[in-house]
């Protein structure tokens, strides 16, 4: 019987790879005896990973907190009218420096400065009243009640003169202190009754830095003390720790902290947001590569190191100060081997295999 030559093709192909198959296995080495596949893995598992290491010791540094806060006016004063009457000047320009007791606003004198002149006439008529009065007295033709009389009247016209002089000068609106003209309320032809705005002047001298202490670090500072504060804007200035609120906060827990600043120029403005920093003491710290810094499952800013037995261990850290060569920290046992490179690829409570040549030269 003459087979179909498809079926001869099909039976070649069929016999190669059967003899490629045998000849491949022959090459690969066959599986432990003995051991099952959980094994292999699990030795697998077991090979102890490297790292590399730095040894460091705590010593004694500065204590530095840092605060968050920002800067606000000494004082804020809304300049207002205490008469009645329109205004007809306002020679402050808004921006500008104006000096203590400066013309910032002008009303209207209307009959004041007729109020004075009557005053004062009726003043002068009492006194030589008073005069004659005296005269007649020393000679016996006048009793010296009368002379008393007078001189009761005298006194009231006085005061009255004076009442007339302060409500006309008080159409005078000056400036309380020396500050910035932040706000000009009040327009010519504004009519101002007493209490009525004219602007708002504030006192940037000395400039006020706000700060919030916690509950740990209110005891570490006191007033006095020197703060060294950055600016968003860019500067850096040195103050003086001026008040330490004595009641925490409800709601945060935390005390109000105001740091004076010099500001003569009035360079340095309100509203700014700052970082305050305050030297607290000593205390014992290490110094560690800043971006060693890692987070472990509960979100806690911490470095990973080796113990005794090699094995990854995990502090929790608080970071007291900040330099271009490193962060200081506060956490970690006062001698310890922290995981410079491949903390990321290793697990707490795992064995690894610290880096000695990098131990030895990182420690020199």
């Amino acid at each position: 019987m003459k087979l179909n030559k498809s079926f001869l093709i099909a039976g070649a192909l069929l016999a190669f790879i059967i003899i490629w198959f045998i000849v491949n296995n022959l090459n690969e080495e066959p599986p432990a005896i003995g051991k099952t596949q959980a094994e292999i893995q699990s030795e697998a598992q077991t090979k102890i990973p490297a790292v590399q290491v730095k040894s460091i010791q705590a010593q004694e540094h500065e204590n530095v907190l840092e605060l968050y806060g920002q800067t606000e006016s000494a004082r804020e004063v809304t300049v207002k009218a205490q008469t009645s009457g329109l205004v007809v000047s306002v020679p402050a320009a808004e921006g500008r420096i104006v000096n203590k007791g400066a013309l910032v606003c002008r009303q209207d004198v209307d009959a004041r400065a007729a109020m004075v002149d009557q005053a004062r006439a009726n003043l002068k008529s009492i006194e030589n009243d008073l005069r004659g009065a005296r005269v007649l007295a020393e000679k016996g033709f006048q009793s010296e009640t009368r002379v008393i009389g007078f001189e009761a009247q005298m006194d009231g016209a006085r005061a009255s003169l004076k009442q007339a002089e302060i409500e006309l000068d008080n159409v005078n609106i000056r400036a309380p202190f020396q500050g910035v003209w932040e706000e000009q309320l009040a327009q010519v032809g504004d009519y101002l009754s007493p209490g009525q705005p004219c602007g708002l002047i504030v006192d940037l001298s000395p400039l006020k830095v706000i700060a919030q202490l916690t509950e740990k670090q209110v005891g570490l500072v006191s007033p006095g003390e020197t703060a060294i504060i950055e600016l968003a804007t860019g500067e850096t200035v040195e103050g003086k720790i001026d008040f330490i609120e004595a009641k925490s906060d409800t709601a945060t827990r935390t005390f109000r902290a105001e740091i004076l600043v010099p500001n003569e120029e009035y360079k340095l403005k309100a509203g700014v947001t700052a970082t305050v920093r305050i030297t607290a003491g000593k205390t014992t710290a290490q110094r560690i590569p800043s971006n060693i810094l890692t987070l472990n499952d509960a979100g806690e800013v911490g470095v990973r190191y080796l113990d005794r037995s090699d094995v990854v261990r995990f502090a929790q850290v608080k970071v007291i100060d900040e330099t271009p060569d490193g962060s200081w920290v506060t956490g970690l046992p006062d001698e310890t081997r922290i995981i410079i490179e491949g903390q990321d690829y290793v697990a707490v409570g795992q064995t690894v295999e610290p880096n000695a040549n990098y131990n030895q030269a990182a420690t020199q």
